[in-house]
């Protein structure tokens, strides 16, 4: 048995009350490599450095999230997804995808590939592909859509028109076509 003394432990210093502690990055390196013994790095049975797997990514979709507590007004240009935490007015928006979440609120127009509403729109949305309304999501004005999904608890206040496959989609304003 040694009698001598351990070395100190070392300790961090105690962060004022009401700090947040931002969170550690993972450790790399570990014993098959990676922290969850993949191969992300680390050594070879060598003890030659390996570089990190390259992970295939989802090519850049140019997104816009309008967070809860903000509020936009005005036209967004070249958005790809349109997310609505916040509230969002506008005259004409075109994007592939609107994605409203439960706080948020749109009042305006829209035209999109699809579009997710859990929160209130108010105004003339057309989605040229799918529209859902989640349960808590609120359409008020003019919905146009080639499909429609309805949750439990979801509400349309106003008109609703279904696009046909041979259909355009409309423009700013309604169009009616002839039947024969």
């Amino acid at each position: 048995m040694s009698l001598a003394p351990k070395p100190p432990t070392p300790t961090m210093p105690t962060p004022p009350a009401g700090t947040a502690i931002p969170p550690r990055p993972p450790q790399m390196g570990g014993p098959a490599g990676g922290p969850m013994g993949g191969p992300m790095g680390g050594q070879q049975p060598g003890g030659a450095p390996t570089m990190p797997t390259p992970r295939p990514q989802a090519p850049d979709r140019r997104t816009l999230v309008v967070g809860r507590g903000i509020s936009l007004q005005g036209t967004v240009a070249d958005a790809e997804r349109l997310v609505v935490e916040g509230t969002v007015e506008s005259q004409m928006i075109q994007a592939t995808e609107l994605s409203i979440s439960q706080s948020g609120v749109f009042k305006g127009e829209v035209q999109v590939e699809d579009a997710e509403i859990a929160g209130t729109f108010d105004g003339t949305l057309t989605a040229r592909g799918q529209l859902v309304i989640r349960g808590t999501g609120r359409v008020i004005g003019t919905a146009r859509c080639r499909r429609l999904m309805v949750e439990d608890g979801g509400q349309i206040s106003g008109k609703m028109e279904m696009l046909g496959d041979a259909q355009v989609a409309p423009g700013p304003a309604p169009r009616a076509y002839a039947e024969g």
